[in-house]
């Protein structure tokens, strides 16, 4: 025979069809029955080849060619029965087609569905064919049937007897067969799994070896980057060497791109936010605020995702603060002044949160007052000098108390000249000379025991430069110019010493192009040569901070200097030039919101275009460049017109030839002690 059966179903019952196919032609007879007798001869290790298909039948009564050859060519014929193929007509016909053959006794059944005992339609599992009787006056037949309903058989004991039919052997005989079959390839799976877990539990151990070996490993990296991005990091800061820091950044970064990120600790994480913050801070240093916000940003997100996990970690949030710090820090050196708020007053909750989780960790303390004086540097930059003022105030006294209880922190000296110096500088802006002046020389006098305890400190230095560079200023505008020159002459070699041990630190870079400025502007005969050499470092710098407003506010003084200048040798061609190119460097600052030096320096760039329009007998145009500086400079902020803005509106308004009408803010000047470096116009 071709076929060991032939499965007749209704389209139904097809998924079963499918099932039984599958398992009837994929099923190996125990090893113990092959060869053995059964019923129609020796049993065969594999029951054969099995014919299902529904695709061929004709439209009309009778079955296809096809059919009627598969069932001839079929050694028995498995009826699948539901209440589907009792009502079909083909299952019928090919039940009757096969019984033609004589094959009575090879006619089995699978029931799927129905009840076998009812003959009502719909109901009933056999189809009329199957159970009809051989003749009339006979009783109904009795079908070989294996019952796969779960009230039945079950579908595997029902697999079994229909494969006991098929064969020609008792069922139990098969399913005892079976059942040695299924011991035997379970003691094998018992035996290879044991072996296997054997070799497990060998793997395991030396994969926890391994393990342990390669944390070990970490962990000492670990500890290794920690000293090389705390305190080799340190030491590098005192030297001031920006290209080791770089180096020692460099070899961090590659570290971590070794590891893979499943496998990064909580540790290593916090690392990598720690790294990210000082790579942003060399590369802040260097001038590149681009790559530095990128290393600040992504510090923020590794720091954030950390304190998520553990937001009782104050570690964690101490690490988070320092970089919504530095991202304000940025913004706020770029002007984006609304963008800076946001940040730093998430840094300063940051603090308050971080403080009041351990009140006797000192360090955790200060981040409030850090908080609070970035808050107070912001409104000095936004002009609102008696809110920075009374912030800078309370924070004062605040370190005043801290230097009683700590007497030898040289941070804590450091942090109280800091606050010193804020308050003069905001006394400066107000007018309140002699004050700011005071201000100035006690720092000077904090400032000078630091350096000498840090001689090779550059830190240390690099603060003694901008408290030389504080007191100049001071004495300049209550017209002590000896005094300021000394001052200035001391900054200028500070700074030389800075660009000299770091030449790539563009803070450094910044400070002695100002202090070359200065002495421009201090010496009696106007060394033409410092200012030229201002000009050249102060752009340089420039071209590596272009979004930097303070670099922008020296580089325009310098250049109307050099305009004043061509004036004064009556160049008015190469004067306009020069503030060509001063206005050029303010006018991106005034796009969004300008902050009062830009707004001070933009006026004063005016003022001497309008003079050399006067000079090149435009009087007309003069007239209303002058009317737009006034026009900036009496422009009312929160608190009137700053006294910063006097100086420059008393020369505009005498330049309009309104002398009387300056007389107000000439009082003011002379009040505070201000003297002029040259006589009103």
């Amino acid at each position: 025979m071709h076929y060991r059966a032939f499965i007749s179903y209704s389209h139904a019952d097809e998924k079963w069809a499918r099932w039984l196919m599958r398992r009837l032609e994929s099923y190996r007879v125990p090893a113990n029955l092959v060869g053995s007798k059964g019923r129609d001869g020796p049993i065969p290790a594999k029951l054969g080849k099995f014919f299902r298909d529904r695709d061929e039948l004709p439209s009309a009564g009778n079955l296809s060619k096809t059919i009627n050859d598969a069932l001839e060519k079929s050694h028995a014929l498995i009826v699948i029965c539901s209440p589907s193929s009792a009502q079909s007509q083909w299952v019928n016909a090919e039940i009757d087609a096969f019984r033609e053959k004589g094959n009575e006794d090879n006619i089995l059944s699978f029931i799927v569905d129905g009840d076998p005992a009812s003959r009502n339609p719909g109901i009933a599992s056999f189809p009329y064919a199957l159970i009809k009787p051989e003749s009339e006056g006979e009783p109904e037949r009795e079908p070989l049937a294996a019952d796969a309903r779960k009230q039945g058989d079950g579908r595997e004991r029902a697999f079994i007897k229909l494969v006991a039919g098929l064969l020609g052997v008792g069922f139990d005989d098969l399913a005892q067969r079976e059942a040695q079959q299924r011991h035997r390839r379970m003691a094998i799976i018992t035996g290879a799994s044991l072996l296997g877990m054997t070799l497990a539990v060998v793997l395991a151990v030396t994969a926890y070896i391994a393990r342990n070996d390669a944390e070990r490993r970490q962990a000492q990296a670990e500890d290794i980057l920690g000293f090389m991005l705390g305190d080799l990091r340190k030491n590098l800061t005192k030297v001031g060497r920006l290209d080791l820091m770089r180096s020692v950044d460099d070899k961090a970064t590659g570290y971590f791109a070794t590891l893979n990120p499943r496998d990064l600790s909580d540790r290593a994480l916090e690392e990598q936010a720690r790294s990210l913050t000082g790579i942003g801070e060399v590369r802040l240093n260097e001038g590149n605020h681009k790559e530095a916000m990128i290393s600040f940003r992504e510090a923020h997100a590794r720091s954030r995702a950390l304190y998520q996990r553990a937001p009782n970690n104050g570690q964690r949030l101490f690490d988070l603060a320092q970089a919504e710090f530095w991202i304000g820090n940025v913004a706020l050196q770029q002007s984006r002044f609304d963008e800076a708020t946001i940040w730093l007053t998430q840094y300063r909750d940051s603090g308050v949160k971080l403080a009041a989780m351990d009140r006797n960790n000192f360090a955790w303390q200060r981040e409030i007052a850090y908080g609070y004086q970035t808050l107070a540097a912001l409104d000095e930059s936004l002009g609102r000098y008696e809110a920075a003022e009374k912030g800078m105030l309370r924070l004062y006294n605040l370190y005043a108390k801290w230097m009683k209880q700590f007497p030898n922190d040289i941070e804590i000296r450091k942090g109280y000249a800091d606050k010193i110096s804020w308050l003069g500088s905001i006394n400066l802006r107000q007018g309140k000379y002699k004050k700011a002046h005071d201000y100035f020389v006690e720092l000077n006098s904090v400032y000078t025991n630091i350096v000498k305890q840090e001689p090779n400190n550059i830190i240390s230095i690099k603060l003694g430069l901008d408290v030389k560079q504080l007191l100049m200023d001071s004495q300049v505008l209550l017209g002590k110019l000896d005094q300021a020159q000394i001052s200035n002459k001391e900054a200028m070699q500070l700074a030389h010493k800075l660009v000299t041990n770091d030449p790539k630190n563009n803070v450094a870079r910044l400070s002695y192009g100002i202090s070359r400025f200065n002495d421009f502007e201090l010496s009696s005969q106007k060394n033409i040569a410092s200012l030229d050499d201002a000009l050249v470092i102060l752009n340089a710098a420039k071209n590596i901070e272009p979004e930097n407003e303070a670099i922008s506010l020296w580089l325009v003084r310098a250049l109307l200097g050099k305009g004043r200048l061509h004036l004064m040798d009556n160049n008015t061609q190469e004067a306009f030039t020069t503030v060509a190119m001063a206005n050029a460097l303010v006018a991106p600052f005034f796009k969004g919101q300008p902050s009062e030096h830009m707004r001070k320096s933009k006026a004063i760039v005016l003022i001497l275009e309008g003079e050399i329009q006067l000079k090149s007998n435009n009087a007309d145009l003069a007239t209303q460049t002058f009317g737009r500086a006034r026009k900036l400079l009496e422009e009312k902020s929160e608190t009137g017109i700053p006294f910063s803005r006097l100086y420059p509106l008393v020369l505009v308004i005498h330049l309009q030839g309104r002398k009387d009408e300056a007389a107000v803010y000439r009082e003011r000047l002379e009040q505070s002690g201000f003297v002029p470096l040259t006589a009103y116009p």
